[in-house]
């Protein structure tokens, strides 16, 4: 139901009720006036009769049927003269006022009160004389349905006035209701113009407002969806491009272990087989031999250095546990002054590689911030699994974590991050209580 149709409704009900109420105060009116002239002029042609038939009482009866013949009707009563037998002499001619027409049974039985009907008893006669007020009735059945017919015509008028104001009022708002449904459409583009009325101009100021800020959401949603769209574009590129530079990683590493490393090793064996037999006939010849089997072995020993570094290959033959006894036990060599703990709970030897290398990532960064950027004395590592998921920590008592360790340049601890999260798992950075960093990975067992 619109709201034009609801208003000519409440209209047509006020005023129906205004109608109904004055209708209402109109028969009662007329009741009261019934009843009024009833009693009054019963009254009234009583006394008259009582003092008539008492003049004529010694008269002959024709007299007094003379008398009210040309007396004739007296309007709201019924006069009947009869004598001792009960024959009527004499019957009040009826009224010639609206003659023809009556109201409504329904309406007298309303209008008019109990009958009222009087005798009076003369010598040889009796009159009798009863209230009959139809005609007053009459009136006010008239009077009545012209205020029905008033009223009504009013009604019609008020409410076609209504309707058309109503509908001159609300015409704004079914711009309004245009607008929101084209807007539910996809138009984007659907302002509304200035619309007349303090309330309707309101609701269209709202509206192109609520349109331009969504029309804003929308654009930066859009951009939002772009930007990640490329940022998953951009992860899967690093997530590619680290998956080769791992690979070549391993690919060096073993090209350094397996072929490099066995061709250093010969030079070095070769250098020595020189320095030994020249040793006696040409000692030049001896010292530079030497001088190589030296370069070889630096050469050996920083290769061997570099190859954890790129590739922790003890995870490829031992486990993560063994490769972290390996990366400790070095960097411990390296490092005699600083204490490193390593606490290795029951791995599954199922272990995925992914998995394993980045665990072994966050215990190498670890060690690597702690020792060289925080100066701690003490490291401890644990690595422990619980509930399908592989926890491992690395705290130390240095310097602790920069705040700005999330800034541009800190790549390899954001690099880390990503690749937890790539896993499923996560990683968490901050600084002790009692001083220093604790560095903690949650990584998924399972894929």
């Amino acid at each position: 139901m619109s709201l034009r149709l609801k208003i000519n409704l409440i209209v047509a009900g006020v005023i129906t009720l205004g109608v109904l109420a004055i209708i209402a105060l109109q028969l009662e009116g007329v009741r009261r006036s019934v009843r009024e002239e009833m009693l009054a002029t019963n009254r009234v042609t009583v006394q008259l009769l009582y003092r008539v038939g008492l003049f004529y009482a010694g008269a002959d009866q024709q007299q007094l049927v003379h008398f009210f013949q040309q007396l004739g009707r007296v309007r709201a009563n019924e006069i009947t003269v009869a004598d001792e037998a009960g024959e009527v002499l004499y019957r009040s001619p009826p009224s010639t006022y609206k003659q023809g027409r009556e109201a409504p049974e329904w309406f007298s039985a309303l209008m008019v009160p109990k009958a009222s009907r009087q005798v009076i008893v003369l010598p040889g006669t009796r009159l009798t004389v009863e209230a009959e007020p139809s005609r007053a009735v009459l009136d006010g059945w008239d009077d009545m349905v012209a205020l029905a017919t008033a009223g009504a015509g009013l009604l019609l008028a008020i409410n076609v006035l209504v309707f058309w104001a109503v509908g001159r009022a609300v015409q704004p708002f079914s711009r309004i209701v245009q607008g929101l449904n084209r807007l539910e459409a996809g138009d984007f583009d659907t302002a509304l113009p200035p619309l007349s009325g303090k309330e309707a101009g309101a609701i269209g100021t709202a509206f192109n407002r609520m349109l331009a800020v969504l029309k804003e959401n929308m654009d930066n949603r859009q951009r939002a969806f772009e930007a990640e769209r490329r940022l998953s574009d951009t992860r899967e590129l690093a997530r590619l491009i680290e998956g080769r530079i791992e690979a070549e990683r391993h690919e060096i590493a073993r090209a350094l272990h397996d072929e490099l490393g066995q061709s250093v090793t010969a030079i070095r064996s070769l250098a020595q087989s020189v320095a030994l037999r020249s040793a006696d006939d040409d000692g030049q010849a001896a010292q530079a031999a030497r001088l190589i089997s030296e370069e070889a072995a630096r050469l050996y020993d920083h290769m061997h250095g570099m190859i954890p570094r790129l590739a922790p290959m003890a995870l490829d033959h031992l486990g993560l546990a063994e490769a972290l006894d390996d990366l400790v036990e070095r960097v411990q060599a390296s490092q005699p002054a600083a204490r490193i703990e390593l606490e290795v709970a029951a791995l599954p030897g199922d272990l995925r590689e992914a998995v394993a290398l980045v665990a072994y990532r966050v215990v190498q960064e670890g060690l690597t911030n702690a020792l060289r950027h925080g100066r701690a004395h003490q490291v401890r590592i644990h690595a422990e699994t619980a509930a399908g998921r592989l926890a491992v920590g690395v705290e130390d008592d240095g310097l602790g974590v920069p705040d700005d360790w999330r800034a541009r340049g800190h790549f390899g601890l954001r690099w880390l991050t990503e690749r937890a999260e790539a896993l499923g798992g996560s990683l968490a950075i901050a600084r002790r209580p009692g001083g220093g960093t604790e560095l903690r990975a949650d990584l998924p067992l399972a894929a």
